[in-house]
């Protein structure tokens, strides 16, 4: 009995270790892409080649189309050979594409660069959400997802101070570039060390390792994946807005300089995010023990306060109004983001989480870039904000059916232990 109690209690760390360890690369996988979006106009201004803000939207789009696309393979390859290598493979190869980001000189060798950053981005989040969730079972899972998930919102507030770092006259934007990779090559070899892969008690789901085909097959046959799917991605083209455009609407909306307009544009919804992830993950942990709906539940609220957001950012006519507004869509996102991984983990086996959450990151992410650049080219044609967020808004309205018709499995809402190896 003590030793049994003596290993719960050595899972239960290692299990909140996983976590712990990963914060850091969720942060740098952030913080590596906000980086771009807070330094706009310097990168416009020194780097040649850009001739329109669709020009701009195409480059953003080139890594998430790239990410995309290749987020179930990353996804696949986590299922079928480990989540360990994956990860720290991933953050390795993206630190060095970031480090070059911080010197290039063309309009085509940025777009290159972003389009390897997709490439090695794509391997990390299905792998390290699928090894947290391998971890935690159904009581903490939506908590250790939503610490991780804090993790990413922090780095897109670091990303936010970009635009000061571009302005100093003795850093410049490439700086921050430089620093960040140099951080992610050296932190890949003492992650590699110090995590662990699940072993599992239940003989039944040790080292299934499905085919290509036998995966995609059982994923997308399952109609409650694809409404995950669907929902994952509708309430997602928002927040590509609000993470990549923002900036430049509160520079240009109300005259900010670069600096104060990226901070303005990421602090306040970030942080609200934050909240969101707590609060989001602790009601939907105690919720799903009384109802197996719980979390879809939690995360349907979340989309709800996005929708409102996104009216009211879209009507706002003064930048206190216009940041109150992103607050609340930093509260609904928190909800939404903090809950999908778990509702994924209730609707697909767990030898199929990382390429399931792949899948949903390809879809998430094309649209995400389709997003990119047609709000570039809705800004160029000036069409009104209001007319634009209402699009976005619409979108929204339209997720929170497909996550109410989702029926998860009684069965995988509370996994077996997992043991460490």
């Amino acid at each position: 009995m003590q030793q049994l109690e003596s290993e719960t209690q050595s899972l239960h760390r290692t299990a909140w270790l996983i976590v712990f360890l990963l914060m850091p690369v969720a942060l740098l996988n952030y913080l590596d892409r906000q980086l771009l979006a807070s330094v706009k106009d310097s990168v416009m201004h020194d780097v040649p080649g850009f001739t329109s803000q669709a020009n701009w939207g195409i480059m953003l789009g080139s890594f998430k189309w790239v990410y995309a696309c290749l987020s179930p393979i990353g996804g696949y390859v986590a299922d079928r050979f480990g989540r360990r290598m994956t990860i720290c493979g991933s953050l390795f190869a993206w630190s060095a594409i970031t480090f070059w980001t911080g010197h290039v000189h063309s309009y085509h060798e940025l777009v290159t660069a972003r389009a390897l950053m997709g490439i090695s981005e794509s391997f990390y989040i299905p792998a390290a959400l699928a090894l947290i969730t391998d971890f935690h079972t159904g009581a903490t899972r939506s908590r250790a997802v939503g610490l991780h998930q804090m993790a990413i919102y922090l780095g897109v507030i670091v990303g936010g101070f970009g635009g000061y770092v571009a302005d100093s006259p003795t850093l410049g934007w490439r700086f921050g570039f430089t620093a960040c990779g140099v951080f992610g090559m050296l932190y890949a070899l003492p992650l590699m060390l110090a995590l662990r892969e699940p072993r599992r008690r239940d003989s039944a789901v040790v080292d299934v390792r499905p085919s290509v085909g036998q995966a995609l097959a059982e994923l997308l046959r399952n109609p409650s994946f694809l409404l995950l799917v669907a929902y994952f991605t509708l309430p997602g083209m928002s927040a590509w807005v609000i993470r990549e455009w923002m900036p430049t609407i509160l520079n240009h909306s109300f005259h900010l300089g670069q600096g104060r307009a990226g901070v303005s544009a990421t602090s306040p919804w970030q942080i609200a995010a934050i909240f969101g992830a707590i609060a989001g993950g602790w009601i939907a942990d105690r919720w799903v023990r009384r109802n197996i709906r719980g979390r879809i539940y939690i995360s349907a609220i979340g989309t709800v306060l996005i929708i409102c957001a996104m009216f009211g950012v879209g009507n706002a006519h003064a930048l206190k109004s216009a940041i109150a507004f992103l607050v609340v869509f930093g509260i609904g996102w928190g909800f939404f983001d903090t809950n999908c991984m778990p509702i994924l983990c209730q609707v697909a086996r767990p030898h199929l989480r990382a390429t399931g959450y792949g899948i949903m990151n390809f879809v998430g992410i094309s649209f995400g870039g389709i997003t990119d650049w047609s709000f570039g080219v809705m800004r160029d044609r000036a069409m009104p904000l209001n007319q634009i967020f209402a699009i976005f808004s619409i979108c929204g309205l339209i997720s929170i059916a497909a996550v109410l018709l989702i029926r998860p499995r009684r069965e995988l809402s509370i996994t077996s232990e997992p043991q460490a190896t």
